[in-house]
């Protein structure tokens, strides 16, 4: 956690970049490289749908939320990839759940 999630990208690509992916978000989050996960998703597109970056991760204050989409952008740009939808899914540590338990509560015990 927090899962970056590649829709419409080659998987050779995204492995191509993702240690610079990790070290750059964790460095913006703050967090360890190793809890970022990178995953690409394979879709079926039925109409003309852009390239996504879709990132599930805990809500932090709305700068860091900036640096992390315009660092990312920049990656993406820097090898072609122009006009790529980036955007976020906050997830609550309340409705996250680790070992059948809500995460707030695994991380009590």
């Amino acid at each position: 956690m927090p899962f970056l999630r590649f829709k419409g990208f080659e998987k050779d690509f995204v492995r191509n970049i993702a240690d610079r992916v990790r070290k750059e978000f964790a460095s913006i989050v703050d967090i360890p490289e190793e809890i970022v996960k990178i995953e690409i998703l394979h879709v079926e597109r039925i109409t003309d749908t852009p390239l996504s970056l879709e990132i599930f991760m805990f809500e932090r204050e709305p700068e860091k939320h900036h640096r992390i989409a315009s660092c990312l952008y920049r990656i993406l740009n820097e090898h072609g990839y122009q006009g790529v939808h980036i955007f976020f899914v906050f997830l609550k540590p309340e409705f996250y759940y680790k070992f059948g338990k809500p995460l707030v509560e695994h991380v009590k015990t």
